[in-house]
């Protein structure tokens, strides 16, 4: 007598609709919680980061100053402490000098360097008007910063920053850095000097009565900054960032560990090769 019953209870069981389904639906912060960490692939370091700072000017007169320091810090050695490299290179050349080797030019002096650059107003010399520029406020700003402040005439002044982030293996870094310290060259009233300490890294151009020119970079801020007094100058401020990310390694098991991942994470449907 049961045969019938339970034949009835499996038809009326193949019959039914399938319950309709969920949806996708947003996932709560309490949740999201328990899976921190959890998908998480960590080849994407940074294996080497890199600052180029160029500054030069040209006064009225023709006398060119330039200062350039380069930095380079390699974490490719799989440690937290990078491998840091310094190398300046700073040059004054006269208007009527002949075409200067940087090499025979500079004349280096090696100084404790200050813990960041530091920005001063900048104010005519006495019988010449009035001019006067403060940048002192520069220290109190974090983040990116770039400044022109010009009491002059006829002027020409650029702040360029660029900043490029790849992946791939870190560039070949110099086998021998420079000291620590303040490499400078000084013709009369003007000095040209780049300087590495304390993780603050700057370079700096000064011209006595004209103005002062200045990049930097430290902990917790990047800046360019241009301060004119005089007339007729050309400045040009130019800083090139690079940072080089650990390529993600190309294998199979590490690709088949994401896209499991991604599809757990999406509640779509068993691992790969299901």
């Amino acid at each position: 007598m049961l045969q019938p019953a339970i034949h009835a209870c499996a038809q009326a069981s193949e019959e039914a609709p399938a319950a309709p389904g969920q949806g996708i639906s947003e996932i709560s912060d309490d949740e999201l919680s328990t899976m921190r960490g959890r998908y998480t692939v960590g080849d994407n370091t940074v294996a080497w980061f890199g600052v180029s700072m160029i500054s030069t000017w040209q006064t009225a007169t023709g006398q060119i100053l330039e200062s350039t320091m380069k930095v380079a810090m390699d974490f490719s050695q799989g440690n937290n402490t990078p491998k840091v490299t310094f190398t300046p290179t700073v040059n004054i050349t006269r208007a009527d000098a002949p075409d200067p080797t940087p090499a025979a030019t500079a004349v280096a002096s090696v100084a404790p360097a200050p813990t960041a650059p530091q920005t001063s107003s900048v104010a005519q010399t006495s019988g010449e008007p009035q001019r006067s520029v403060d940048a002192s406020g520069l220290q109190n700003v974090s983040g990116l910063v770039q400044s022109v402040q010009v009491a002059g005439d006829a002027n020409a002044a650029t702040n360029n920053t660029q900043l490029t982030v790849r992946e791939g293996t870190a560039p070949q870094t110099p086998a021998v850095s420079a000291p620590a310290g303040t490499t400078s060259v000084t013709d009369g009233a003007a000095t040209a000097s780049a300087s590495y300490a304390n993780g603050t890294a700057g370079v700096l151009l000064l011209i006595a009565g004209q103005g002062e020119v200045q990049q930097w970079i430290r902990n917790g801020s990047v800046g360019q900054s241009i301060q004119l007094t005089g007339d007729a100058q050309q400045i040009s401020n130019r800083l090139q960032l690079d940072l080089v990310r650990q390529s993600v390694s190309n294998n199979l098991p590490l690709n088949q560990n994401v896209a499991q991942a991604i599809t757990l994470a999406r509640g779509i449907g068993p691992g790969t090769g299901q």
